[in-house]
Formats: structure tokens, C-alpha cells, sequence
């Protein structure tokens, strides 16, 4: 469930470049999430759908040397919404912390570390919405992606879009863990 990234980000206008680190150590897992396919608990509770809305445990390990926080998104780019679907963005999530216990993503849970921020998902709520994808569609791709920053905080806050918060790392990266899970009717 890992997969390592390799690159480089174009600066502006061309004039310098920085390297993103091997990532082939670091690691994202979910026993929540099992063989890429999620738990009825996972599911959200509303449009059709009859889960509990409650976010999968995560845990991560082998982060980068020079990690000062961490940045989480699931994004689901087959959402019929032309920009694809923010499920879960949570920034500033300490280095010394290693997993999100189930149920993080519940702003009112008090689960997710104290200086971590969690934004609005595209159903319009703090925190984590889960999977529910338009009855008849196909099955879509869920990619949760951890992302090791090179800074202790992001310059974001709990109003800040989800497209913003996702924005900020790309230029703090210096490793990211991903996985993806499918869910479908």
C-alpha cells in the first residue's frame, strides 16, 4: 500500500528546481481500509448512502529526515463534480506523531493531535466525510496521501479551502506515502 514518489518541482519561471526525496520508505497503511476497500463505517451517512461517517484509523512510518509535520488528504478524482471530491484534509499534524487513531476526523472527537488543523470537505464540514459515490456510477478512487513538510505549520487555518491546504505542501514536500481505496455500488 505504499508507493514511493520520485521528482522535481519547477520553480517559477523555470529558474531553479528542487528535488523531492526517494520515498521508498515511507509508509501509509490502514487496517480500517483492507485490501483497498472500505468498512461499512467508513461509508457516509446521507445522500443514499447509510454508513457511520467515521474515519479510518492511519498509521505511517520511515519519514524523511528533516520532517517537521505532516499533511494528510483523501481526494477523489472521480467525483462527477469536474474537480474531483475532498473527503479529508488535516495539516500541521506533528512529526513525532506516527498514526490517527479511528474517528480522527471528528472535529468534536478531540482524536486528532491538538495543533493539527482539519478544514471543511467538499460536503461542506469540518473534518472527514466519507465515501459516497452516486448510485449507478462506477466504483471511484480514493487516494489518501500523507505528505512529510519541511515545516512545522503550514500557513493555513480551518477556513481555508481544501484546494489551498492541498496546494501548500507541494512546495514543502520532501516525501509522500499514498494508497488508494476503491468503493462503489
Amino acid at each position: 500500500m505504499r508507493i514511493g514518489m520520485i521528482g522535481c518541482l519547477a520553480a517559477v519561471l523555470g529558474a531553479a528546481t528542487c528535488n523531492i526525496a526517494d520515498a521508498a520508505g515511507f509508509t501509509l497503511t490502514s487496517p480500517d481500509v483492507s485490501k483497498g476497500a472500505f468498512k461499512a463505517e467508513q461509508l457516509f451517512d446521507d445522500f443514499g448512502c447509510t454508513g457511520s461517517n467515521i474515519s479510518p484509523e492511519l498509521s505511517w512510518s520511515g519519514a524523511p529526515a528533516g520532517a517537521k509535520s505532516f499533511a494528510l488528504t483523501i481526494f477523489d478524482s472521480d467525483a462527477p463534480t469536474g474537480s474531483g471530491f475532498w473527503h479529508w484534509v488535516i495539516a500541521n499534524i506533528p512529526v513525532n506523531t506516527t498514526s490517527l487513531p479511528k474517528n480522527a476526523g471528528d472535529t468534536k472527537s478531540g482524536l486528532a493531535p491538538k495543533s493539527a488543523i482539519q478544514v471543511r470537505n467538499d460536503y461542506g464540514a469540518l473534518g472527514y466525510g466519507d465515501p459516497c459515490p452516486p448510485k449507478g456510477d462506477k466504483p471511484h478512487r480514493y487516494v489518501f496521501t500523507l505528505f512529510a513538510v519541511d515545516m512545522e505549520a503550514l500557513p493555513v487555518n480551518a477556513d481555508a479551502s481544501p484546494a489551498f491546504v492541498g496546494f501548500n505542501p507541494h512546495f514543502h514536500t520532501l516525501a509522500k506515502a499514498t494508497f488508494t481505496a476503491h468503493y462503489g455500488y
